[in-house]
């Protein structure tokens, strides 16, 4: 299987997040089936880190399509995004969870769990599980400046996707900017699970 190319990611965020199920993703030694993304755009997604971080407006206008964007989450987890670029909407796609593949010996041992369920199945435990750091910011995944046992496989076979609303965030919470692989025990929350917030400033009906 070939692997991608930067003109992959030279689209729309919402169907390269759509497009990456399937996908698989190789990281020394490592590798698991994408089967869970959410896409995140640069432009009116308040829940985007570029409406609020000046450093992410940086990273999207100096990095080439198809980089990964590393970030520490509530001073607890690295988790990896991948940055869409010259399409109708640029963005970043957080990749959620993943089927592991190949290197799963090395995977039980940084997650310390044996069930193949609980190794990828949320964007923290991949992170964890391949070995991904704050280091890894910025590496491209793409073209030939990509490290080597590194990168994105195109899928051998198609895969059914289907969407529901992001998860975990409190702007622009009902966007159906999440992708799935449908039925795939994998996924990081069960398609149709996620519950939408009870915002602060929402006012109820007595």
């Amino acid at each position: 299987m070939a692997f991608l190319t930067r003109d992959f990611f030279e689209s729309d965020v919402l169907t390269v997040a759509h497009d990456l199920i399937g996908v698989e993703l190789v990281w020394q030694g490592c590798s698991g089936i994408i089967v869970d993304t959410e896409a995140y755009a640069v432009e009116n997604d308040l829940a985007c880190h570029t409406a609020t971080r000046p450093s992410a407006r940086e990273f999207v206008k100096n990095n080439e399509p198809g980089t990964a964007y590393v970030y520490f989450n509530y001073g607890m987890y690295w988790l990896f995004n991948l940055l869409v670029k010259g399409g109708e909407r640029d963005g970043l796609i957080l990749i959620r969870a993943l089927d592991p593949q190949s290197g799963i010996a090395e995977m039980r041992q940084r997650r310390q769990k044996q069930k193949l369920q609980e190794l990828c199945s949320g964007p923290g435990k991949l992170a964890l599980a391949l070995g991904i750091l704050g280091q890894h910011h910025g590496v491209p995944m793409v073209g030939r400046a990509k490290p080597k046992g590194c990168g994105l496989r195109a899928p051998s076979e198609p895969v059914e996707v289907v969407t529901d609303i992001r998860v975990g965030i409190s702007q622009a919470v009902d966007f159906p900017w999440r992708f799935l692989a449908r039925d795939n025990p994998h996924v990081s929350v069960k398609h149709g699970r996620v519950k939408l917030p009870i915002l602060k400033n929402a006012t109820t009906k007595e």
